[in-house]
């Protein structure tokens, strides 16, 4: 495909995108991978639905969604995503619903950033090797508020499983990895065995099970092993069925970004999509934002507390605000 046929191609994606249900079929061999799945992204109307939520000033309240589901794909900057065709699907989402289009990473190497998401701070982590923290999370903020959550990992052995890294299992083929998965890794979940017993492997997804739940592919999936062709085409299966759910449409919030952008990319300028049943369709985030802006905007949708650097972290309001 050559650069002014693929930017036709993304062109045309990008309009049928924003006029309605997007159902696409691309038929690419370039870069290896196969062909792309076809995929449906469902139309909503712009409107706020009974369940949907609005920004509000002052101290922190519930006001929503009933669920919030937040996806983490691996080491893409912007420019290797948006824009690309070998990301349909990830461009179509992002003309459907919404983008940021100056969201970073916080850290270097992966773990330390699927930390500051989960407990707004890197924790003094600098590698991806097995460590046990000892500090608040926001999973320890939902449950003291009365709030679900669950892991989804891919390939994640049952039984609280703590080590590096796993194979294969109910799963299928793929390897898990505890450095993408931030839960484990702190005590207070690691050491009780029904707190632990809420991470489980991607087999045992449901979309209504939890108010919170955080969905991490394997290496392959997640494009840390594998292509970003891979990676997309993996999100085109499993993403639409959880837009196309009652849990969604009834108010929730889906989240896909990137734990940190390329390893040449200084800027650690990387991709965030998101989607809600009651957004104007093509909603974009201009102003500068970071994983602790996003773990900041899910702590606000709970009504909870800010933890750490959240506390100087601003919600995004176009999360918020419909």
């Amino acid at each position: 495909m050559t650069p002014r046929t693929r930017r036709l191609w993304l062109s045309g994606l990008l309009v049928g995108a924003t006029a309605g249900a997007v159902v696409v079929a691309v038929l690419l061999t370039r870069g290896g991978g196969g062909a792309f799945p076809s995929f449906s992204l469902p139309s909503f109307s712009g409107k706020p639905t009974a369940g949907s939520f609005a920004a509000s000033g002052g101290s922190p309240a519930a006001i929503g969604p009933p669920r919030v589901w937040l996806i983490i794909m691996e080491n893409r900057s912007y420019g290797q995503v948006i824009g690309q065709a070998n990301a349909p699907f990830l461009n179509a989402f992002a003309a459907r619903y919404g983008s940021a289009t100056d969201y970073h990473a916080v850290a270097r190497p992966s773990q330390p950033n699927y930390l500051a998401l989960i407990s707004g701070s890197t924790q003094g982590v600098t590698d991806n090797n097995v460590h046990d923290l000892d500090a608040m999370t926001l999973l320890d903020q939902l449950e003291a508020a009365g709030r679900s959550w669950r892991v989804y990992a891919e390939n994640v052995p049952t039984a609280c499983f703590r080590g590096a890294t796993a194979t294969n299992g109910p799963d299928g083929e793929g390897t898990y990895a505890r450095k993408h998965e931030p839960a484990i890794s702190f005590l207070s979940i690691s050491r009780s065995p029904e707190r632990c017993a809420r991470i489980g492997n991607l087999g045992s997804f449901s979309v209504d099970a939890a108010d919170f739940n955080l969905i991490i592919p394997n290496l392959c999936h997640d494009m840390h092993d594998c292509s970003t062709r891979v990676g997309d085409s993996w999100l085109a299966q499993f993403v639409p069925r959880l837009l196309n759910s009652d849990a969604f449409r009834q108010g929730g919030l889906l989240v896909v970004t990137f734990d940190e952008a390329s390893s040449h990319d200084e800027s650690q300028h990387t991709v965030l999509l998101f989607a809600d049943s009651g957004m104007s369709p093509g909603t974009r985030v201009t102003a500068q934002a970071n994983h602790y802006s996003l773990l900041r905007t899910i702590q606000t949708v709970f009504g909870l507390d800010c933890l750490a650097d959240s506390c100087q972290a601003e919600a995004i309001p176009e999360l918020l605000r419909r």
